[in-house]
């Protein structure tokens, strides 16, 4: 494919995609092929001979198609979404144009220096404190700043390093020799609650530590006392904490933890404290919602996904952290192919050092286009009205009189079940098990006949 061909089939594309987006909502967003479908209509090996763009685009739209679940749909109401834009897009074109390899400044500058200054520019945008801040007031650099990772759980991986690294230079501060701190590794615990993501554990897995899963409260947070009471017991039994996440906006109900009262446990603790807001975050932008996130100034992380809620095309998931310190201390690796920059250093952070990957993509260019393109009241209005759509549906449901709402509708997410007394047979009361089946049933229903896909879910052994 030479430069005009492309010029004619990108044309093309963007033509494929312009009437994908346009007519979405007419496609049953959740696609029914069945486990093995394309293995069984596709080659099992590469083509030896080169094939054309007419046919590679049919069977994109014969074969690809139809196993595609539609995210980008407005019937789309299972997971948490992954909103695109057009503005997304066409960053993304740009940074595949570029297809830079961005470990250090000297990869690319501008690549570097335009993710230090639109995370600040987000961070800004969402309320955080200062010290989360690549670039002071004055311009000189922080001491701490943002970067975007691939995902929420690549973000967890990062900071439950950077916190263990925090708890090693803690042990050596108390007189532990370096081999000393490290044998105590197997000793370390993080603390979770039950409804913490899943990213949480996987993390744990990842780096070799202990989990501690705290019951939530009747509201489905995690609480102070909570927290303090099972550190107590772990210190009593030998462990050693030293990370504990705090959720904002929870993934089953969009809950939102005791923020202050785990900062002030953390504090106390001498221990890592990160908050995940990967859905809610974005939330942030609208000043309204921002006493909800009380507590988050005093967090050493925090993390939302700019490609859940805020119209920027997967990946972009914004991390801040307050001191980059232990975090470039326990993932900084220097090889004599890392050139590094001369002059002032302000605005060079060296990201690899800041993620688990050496490479990474030019993902500030789609960030850059969104926040320039939306402006910051089009977020807002992107933000406000997702609420208000999801505060009607809860009106709808509590009018038709059959449905209850199970936890507080403050964001887009709407949590509802039948009511028992909807399958009740005359005055017996309903069994557990079969009000369950109930919901799930319904959910089944509503999938099937393909206007649009929900999900259901266990709060507590409640569907």
């Amino acid at each position: 494919m030479d430069a005009n061909e492309f010029r004619r089939r990108g044309k093309e594309v963007v033509d494929a995609i312009a009437d994908y987006y346009e007519n979405l909502d007419n496609i049953p967003p959740l696609s029914t092929v069945s486990p093995g479908y394309l293995y069984k209509i596709i080659p099992n090996e590469a083509p030896e001979t080169p094939e054309s763009f007419e046919d590679i685009q049919a069977d994109l739209k014969t074969k690809i198609m139809p196993g595609m679940t539609h995210w980008q749909s407005g019937n789309f109401f299972a997971w948490y979404p992954s909103n695109s834009s057009f503005p997304g897009i066409l960053g993304d074109m740009y940074s595949s144009m570029f297809n830079i390899v961005g470990f250090n400044w000297v990869c690319s500058p501008a690549a570097t220096e335009l993710e230090t200054v639109v995370m600040d520019w987000l961070g800004k945008l969402v309320g955080l404190d200062k010290r989360y801040m690549g670039i002071k007031d004055d311009g000189t650099e922080g001491t701490g700043g943002g970067v975007i990772q691939g995902t929420a759980s690549e973000a967890h991986i990062a900071v439950m390093i950077a916190g263990r690294e925090m708890a090693l230079e803690r042990l050596k501060a108390q007189g532990l020799s370096g081999d000393e701190a490290d044998k105590m590794r197997h000793k370390f615990v993080a603390y979770f609650s039950d409804q913490t993501h899943s990213a949480g554990q996987k993390a744990a897995n990842i780096i070799g530590c202990k989990t501690h899963m705290i019951a939530t409260d009747d509201g489905l947070r995690l609480t102070k006392q909570a927290l303090q009471a099972a550190i107590a017991a772990d210190k009593a039994a030998g462990l050693i904490p030293f990370f504990v996440c705090g959720t904002f906006g929870t993934t089953n109900t969009a809950a939102i933890d005791d923020l202050p009262g785990i900062a002030e446990v953390a504090e106390s603790e001498q221990i890592w404290n990160h908050v995940d807001a990967a859905y809610a975050g974005a939330a942030l932008v609208c000043p309204e919602f921002r006493p909800l996130a009380a507590g988050i100034e005093r967090a050493d992380s925090f993390n939302f996904n700019a490609h859940k809620w805020m119209l920027t095309n997967f990946d972009c998931s914004a991390l801040w952290v307050a001191n980059s310190t232990h975090l470039v201390n326990a993932l900084s690796i220097h090889r004599e192919y890392f050139p590094p920059a001369e002059g002032d250093t302000s605005f060079v952070k060296n990201y690899r050092d800041w993620q688990l990957p050496l490479g990474r993509r030019f993902r500030a260019l789609k960030l850059w286009f969104v926040m320039r393109m939306y402006g910051a009241s089009g977020i807002r209005a992107h933000i406000r009205e997702h609420v208000r759509q999801a505060k009607w549906l809860e009106e709808q449901l509590l009018a038709d009189g059959r449905f209850e709402i199970l936890a507080p509708t403050v964001f887009g997410l709407v949590v509802f079940r039948l009511k028992p007394s909807v399958i009740a047979k005359g005055d017996k009361d309903v069994d557990l098990e079969d009000l369950n089946k109930a919901n799930n049933d319904l959910v089944k229903y509503c999938n099937v006949d393909g206007r649009l896909f929900l999900l259901s879910t266990l709060l507590k052994g409640v569907v």
